[in-house]
């Protein structure tokens, strides 16, 4: 039976729920974002190594505005059949794109590659997807759960010296009731940076094993010095899907992910590499009007901030030790 999180500590825009679904012996998971009545959905893919699914609806004159919900899970290609479960969920519940006398359900999907670590023959199934949409809830969890549960970050020197990655949620309210939240799964190949001061808090470990005082090898830095590896067995991605409650048509919310993507440089380092397949989803449901510049600016800072909170509130699991466990 697929397992929920631990504590949650915020809840979501009205309209939006949350549902995570782990597997803590294979240690992946998958996660799913509910928008049962429809929301305006758009997407921004950077990275060169990402697995998507039903990704055309969310471009600029698809037939189809509006989704009902969104997958982000872990399995790499694999865990794209998990939406399945997603979709029967929503049909249950007569959610979908009206299709004469029918009713589609829309889920785009995304995936993070976790096979690294736990059972590379442990993938998310329908069956966990539906779970996770069982139990939905407004209340947000994060750290090691859903599609983060075999998330890392830190991978230029292979999974021995990575640190635990995981889910993170943030979000920000900005004038005249206007909300923008942001949901971030990291399993980044860079290491996460403080996005005030660009220091490293999270990533490739300069030793392979033991805990105590976290000491970072920074991966950047030491890529432009020329260190390299032949082949790179694990990929990786980061995803985050932004949410507002702010009324965008789907070129508005396009720009919105576009600039959610600054979020992700400022709290990646390096980011949208050929290892990561770094995607962002913007989700608008609601009528509340605020300017888009504005609105674009506050995706960034709370898609970085749920990036670095998704590392602060992970555990370890699979040998791949925690920020927290790191720092005693």
């Amino acid at each position: 039976m697929p397992q929920a999180s631990a504590k949650a500590r915020a809840r979501t825009l009205p309209g939006i729920r949350i549902g995570h679904a782990s597997d803590f012996r294979g240690l992946t998971g998958c996660t799913v974002v509910l928008c049962e009545a429809g929301a305006i959905c758009a997407a921004d893919l950077r990275g060169s190594a990402s697995g998507t699914r039903e990704l055309s609806v969310c471009l600029p004159g698809h037939l189809v505005e509006r989704v009902q919900g969104i997958l982000l899970t872990g399995g790499s290609a694999f865990g794209l059949d998990a939406a399945a479960g997603v979709m029967q969920y929503l049909e249950s519940r007569g959610a979908g794109f009206a299709a004469g006398r029918h009713r589609i359900p829309i889920v785009p999907a995304a995936v993070i590659f976790d096979l690294s670590i736990g059972s590379a023959k442990a993938r998310p199934s329908p069956g966990m997807a539906l779970w996770a949409c069982e139990n939905a809830s407004t209340e947000v969890a994060e750290g090691s759960v859903g599609a983060g549960t075999g998330a890392t970050v830190g991978k230029l020197y292979g999974i021995k010296h990575a640190t635990k990655g995981g889910v993170g949620f943030e979000s920000v309210r900005l004038s005249h009731g206007a909300i923008v939240q942001a949901l971030a799964v990291v399993n980044a190949f860079g290491d996460v940076v403080d996005p005030a001061d660009g220091r490293v808090i999270a990533g490739t470990r300069t030793a392979a094993s033991g805990h105590g005082a976290a000491q970072f090898a920074d991966t950047a830095r030491h890529m432009l010095a020329g260190t390299t590896r032949k082949a790179f067995a694990e990929t990786n991605t980061t995803l985050a899907v932004v949410m507002t409650n702010v009324a965008l048509d789907k070129l508005q919310a396009a720009k919105v992910a576009e600039m959610a993507q600054d979020g992700l440089a400022r709290a990646l380092r390096p980011v949208h590499t050929r290892f990561d397949g770094d995607l962002v989803f913007a989700l608008s449901l609601g009528q509340k009007r605020a300017d888009l510049n504005a609105l674009g600016t506050a995706a960034a800072e709370v898609t970085a901030a749920a990036i670095v909170r998704a590392v602060r509130t992970t555990k370890g699991l699979g040998g791949v030790p925690s920020l927290r466990e790191l720092n005693g």
